[in-house]
C-alpha cells in the first residue's frame, strides 16, 4: 500500500514538474517574417525555450511596448529600425544589458548600444533605396529614376510608393534622410511635391516594395536588402542608392524593461549576436549587413562602402522629441493633404 501512495505521488509530480521546467519567451519581431520564423525555429531547437513570436513594423513595435510598459507582454524586441529602439530606450521602456558579446561586433553596433546606454544594440545594416520595375515603367514610356529629385516630376504620377512613417521604420528612415539631405524646409517642400505622385502610404514597410514587384506601381522607396529580394526571386525590379546620397538603419534589439521572462530574453540575445546565426540570414534571403564581425555577408548585400551614404544622426533622429515633431508634422503637411 506504501509503495502504491509512493508511485501515484511520483506520477503526480512529474507533470507538475514538466510544466515548472517548460521555458518560455516572447518575441516582437520587425524584420521579415521569413527571417523572424527562422530565428524562432533555431533558438526553440537549441534551447528548448518555447517562442511566442509576434511580428510587427518598428513603429507598430515601438507602440506596442509604450502602450504595455505598465505590464508588459513582451520580452525581447528583436529586429527594425534603430530609430524607435533608440526612442524605447531613452523614455525608459528598454532594459539595460551589456552583452559579453559586445567587443566582437561592428564599431557602429557598439555606438547604438553606447548611445542607447546599452538599452539597444545594433544587429544589422541597412541602406535605403529605390526600387522601379522595368515592365511598368517601359510600358508607360517612363525612364527610370535615378535620384531623390527625380520622384517630383509630373510624369510619375500615381507610379510611387513609400510607407507610412507612423508605423514604417523605413519610412521614418526615409523621411529623416531627406531632411538630412536637404534641409528640413526643402525636405518637406519636396516630400509635398512627390506626395502628388505617391499613390498609397501603406503601413508596412515592404509593402511599396511587393507592390513595385507585382507591376501594382511603377517605383518604391524601401530598404534596399528587402527590394533586392524582389530581383533575387527573379521579379523585373531594378534596386539602385538615389543619386544625392542615401541614409540607413541600424536594425536593433532590445529588451523590454520589466520583461517577465528576463533571463530567457538575455539568452535569445546572445543568441542573436552569434557570428553563426547572423550568417543564416541568408536563408530567409534577408540581406543586410550583420553586426558581428565574424559573421558572413550575403553575396546579394548591398557593400556600404559602394555606396555615397550620408552621415545619419542616428542619436538626434532616434530621440523622442525629434521623431514626435517629425511625424507630426509629416502626418499634417504631406499625408493629411493628400488624403
Amino acid at each position: 500500500m506504501k509503495m502504491r501512495n509512493v508511485a501515484i505521488a511520483i506520477s503526480l509530480a512529474l507533470p507538475m514538474t514538466a510544466m515548472a521546467a517548460e521555458e518560455r519567451l516572447s518575441v516582437l519581431c520587425s524584420a521579415d517574417m521569413e527571417w523572424c520564423q527562422l530565428m524562432k525555429n533555431r533558438f526553440e531547437a537549441e534551447s528548448k525555450i518555447k517562442v511566442s513570436m509576434i511580428r510587427k513594423s518598428a513603429g507598430e513595435a515601438y507602440a506596442k511596448i509604450r502602450a504595455e510598459a505598465s505590464n508588459p507582454k513582451s520580452d525581447i524586441w528583436w529586429g527594425g529600425t534603430g530609430d524607435p529602439h533608440l526612442q524605447a530606450a531613452a523614455e525608459g521602456y528598454t532594459e539595460e544589458y551589456k552583452s559579453p558579446t559586445l567587443p566582437k561586433l561592428q564599431p557602429w553596433a557598439l555606438k547604438q548600444a553606447e548611445t542607447a546606454k546599452y538599452r539597444t544594440v545594433g544587429i544589422y545594416i541597412g541602406i535605403l533605396g529605390l526600387a522601379y520595375n522595368e515592365n511598368v515603367l517601359k510600358k508607360k514610356n517612363l525612364p527610370p529614376p535615378q535620384c531623390w529629385k527625380d520622384l517630383v516630376k509630373p510624369a510619375y504620377k500615381g507610379e510611387i510608393e513609400m510607407a507610412n512613417p507612423n508605423s514604417s521604420g523605413a519610412a521614418y528612415n526615409a523621411l529623416a534622410t531627406v531632411v538630412q539631405l536637404f534641409g528640413e524646409e526643402e525636405a518637406f517642400d519636396f516630400l509635398a511635391k512627390m506626395g502628388q505622385n505617391v499613390s498609397k502610404y501603406p503601413n508596412a514597410g515592404v509593402a511599396p516594395g511587393e507592390d513595385v514587384g507585382r507591376g501594382e506601381a511603377g517605383v518604391a522607396i524601401g530598404f534596399m536588402h528587402d527590394l533586392m529580394k524582389l530581383t533575387v526571386a527573379g521579379f523585373p525590379v531594378k534596386v539602385l542608392p538615389p543619386c544625392e546620397g542615401t541614409g540607413y538603419e541600424i536594425g536593433s534589439m532590445s529588451i523590454v524593461k520589466g520583461a517577465k521572462n528576463m533571463e530567457q530574453a538575455k539568452k535569445f540575445y546572445e543568441f542573436a549576436l552569434r557570428p553563426d546565426v547572423q550568417s543564416e540570414a541568408v536563408k530567409a534571403l534577408a540581406f543586410q549587413i550583420p553586426s558581428n564581425a565574424a559573421a558572413t555577408i550575403p553575396a546579394a548585400s548591398p557593400r556600404l562602402e559602394n555606396i555615397k551614404t550620408i552621415n545619419y544622426d542616428f542619436a538626434k533622429y532616434g530621440a523622442s522629441d525629434t521623431r514626435k515633431r517629425l511625424l507630426q508634422r509629416w502626418t499634417t503637411q504631406i499625408y493629411s493633404a493628400g488624403n
